[in-house]
C-alpha cells in the first residue's frame, strides 16, 4: 500500500490540492490571454511560465478543461511524415512526449507501439518509399516492409483485405505511440497554474478588441480583460475567431469521427493505419479498439456523429479483420476539424500587433501538442516566430509558398 494511500486513509481531513485550482474572478489586466483551454493552450500557458517567466497569463474555455478537440482525438502520436518541415516539426514533439509524464508529474500512459501505414497499390508504396526517404534523411526511424513484416507485428490481419484490397507493403515507424489524451491536458493546467498562471473554465471570449491594428483588450462572458498579447487556439472555431480581428484563412471545418469498442483481451500491440481504407485502429491500455476514419466530406460547423460513419468503417475494419465481426461499439463521437488547403497547420504572428494563431490542426493535433506549446511561447515571448515553425505562418497562403503535407496526413493519425 502506497504512503499516499494511507494518508487519506488515516489522517483525518487530508484531501489532495486541486489540480486546477478556481480563480475567484479575473483580473483587469493581463500580459497574455489565451482563448482555447486544450492541450495546445495549455502547453503555450506552462511554457510561458516555465521557460519565460511569464506568469500573468489567462487561459479562457468557454466549457472544462479538455471539452473540445482534446478530449475527442484518438491519441496517436508520430513523426513519420512527408516534408521536412513536418518531419522536423513533429520529431521534437515526439521527443518531448517520452519525457513528459516525469516532467508534468501526471502519467500520461505514454506507450510506444510502432505505427504501420498499410500500402494496397503501387502508388501508395511509391508514397511509402518516398516518406521513408524523407524520414530518414532527418534521422527519424522509417522504413518500408513487406506484407510478411505486417503479418507478424499483426499476426490476427487478413493480408487479402477481404479479397478486395491486399496489402502490398507498409510504412513502418517504429517510434510511433500512444498516450492518454486528458492525461496530457490535465497535466499541463495543473503544472501551469502551479507556475502562477490563471485558467478560467466557463469563461467564454465573445470579442477582441483592435485599435490601430492592435490588440487591446478581450471581451468575455465574465467581463472585459486588458492585455496586449492574445493567442487563439480553439481548433475548429478559429474561422469564427479571426472574423473578430478581420483576418481570413482558407481554414473549412469538417466534422472528424472516431469510436471505441467494449473492452476485450489485448491483442493488437501496433497501430494500424490506411489510407486507402480511410482508417486507422490502436488498442487501449483498457482494452477498447479505438477506430477512426478520414473527415466527412461535407463542411459542417458541428460536433455531430452519424450512423454512415460507423456503419462503413465497421465494413472497412472486418476486411482486415473479420473475427471482430461480434464486438460491439460502445461509443462513437465527433470533433471539429480545421483543414488548411495543404494540410500543415497555421502558427505565429499575424497581420494584428499582438494577436498569435495556432490552428489549421485537421486531424493531427494531439501529436503536436508539447511542441505547439513550446514554439508557440517562444514566439510570444519574443515576439517572432520560432525556427520550427517559420514555414506555417499564415502568410504563406498569400506567398504561395504551401507546406504540402497531404501525402502523410490525409488519414495519417
Amino acid at each position: 500500500m502506497s504512503l499516499r494511500l494511507l494518508k487519506y486513509g488515516f489522517i483525518e481531513g487530508h484531501s489532495e490540492e486541486k489540480w486546477i485550482p478556481r480563480p475567484t474572478s479575473l483580473k483587469k489586466k493581463y500580459d497574455v490571454v489565451i482563448i482555447g483551454g486544450g492541450g495546445h493552450g495549455l502547453a503555450c500557458a506552462y511554457y510561458l511560465a516555465k521557460e519565460h517567466n511569464i506568469t500573468n497569463v489567462a487561459v479562457l474555455e468557454k466549457n472544462y478543461v479538455g471539452a473540445g478537440n482534446t478530449g475527442r482525438n484518438t491519441t496517436i502520436i508520430r513523426s513519420n511524415y512527408l516534408t521536412p518541415e513536418g518531419v522536423s516539426f513533429y520529431n521534437e514533439s515526439l521527443r518531448l512526449f517520452k519525457n513528459l509524464s516525469e516532467e508534468l508529474e501526471t502519467n500520461i500512459f505514454y506507450s510506444e507501439r510502432g505505427h504501420f501505414t498499410l500500402a494496397h497499390s503501387e502508388s501508395t508504396l511509391r508514397t511509402a518509399r518516398w516518406r521513408a526517404e524523407v524520414n530518414k534523411h532527418l534521422s527519424v526511424k522509417s522504413e518500408v516492409v513487406g506484407p510478411e513484416e505486417v503479418k507478424k507485428a499483426c499476426p490476427e490481419i487478413d493480408l487479402s483485405c477481404g479479397g478486395n484490397h491486399a496489402i502490398e507493403g507498409a510504412l513502418f515507424h517504429a517510434p510511433g505511440a500512444v498516450a492518454r489524451h486528458d492525461a496530457v491536458a490535465w497535466g499541463y493546467a495543473k503544472n501551469a497554474s502551479a507556475l502562477g498562471v490563471e485558467i478560467h473554465q466557463n469563461t467564454e471570449a465573445l470579442d477582441v478588441k483592435i485599435e490601430s491594428g492592435e490588440v487591446k483588450a478581450v471581451k468575455t462572458s465574465n467581463g472585459e480583460i486588458e492585455t496586449n498579447v492574445v493567442l487563439s487556439a480553439v481548433a475548429g472555431y478559429t474561422p469564427r475567431l479571426l472574423n473578430l480581428v478581420g483576418l481570413r484563412s482558407p481554414i473549412d471545418i469538417y466534422p472528424l469521427q472516431a469510436c471505441v469498442t467494449e473492452p476485450i483481451k489485448p491483442w493488437l500491440n501496433t497501430i494500424i493505419v490506411s489510407g486507402s481504407l480511410h482508417l486507422y485502429i490502436s488498442q487501449s491500455a483498457r482494452g477498447e479498439l479505438v477506430m477512426g476514419a478520414s473527415v466527412d466530406p461535407m463542411e459542417l460547423h458541428n460536433n455531430r456523429s452519424t450512423f454512415e460513419f460507423v456503419s462503413d468503417l465497421s465494413d472497412q475494419i472486418l476486411d482486415l479483420f473479420p473475427f471482430l465481426s461480434s464486438l460491439k461499439i460502445n461509443r462513437q463521437w465527433a470533433g471539429m476539424a480545421d483543414m488548411t488547403p495543404d494540410f500543415a497547420p497555421v502558427m505565429g504572428t499575424t497581420p494584428v500587433k499582438g494577436f498569435f494563431l495556432d490552428a489549421g490542426w485537421g486531424t493531427w493535433g494531439f501529436k503536436a501538442t508539447p511542441v505547439s506549446g513550446k514554439t508557440m511561447a517562444n514566439t510570444i515571448a519574443r515576439n517572432s516566430d520560432d525556427a520550427l515553425i517559420k514555414s506555417f505562418n499564415l502568410d504563406r497562403f498569400e506567398n504561395f509558398q504551401l507546406v504540402g503535407e497531404k501525402g502523410a496526413a490525409a488519414v495519417g493519425h
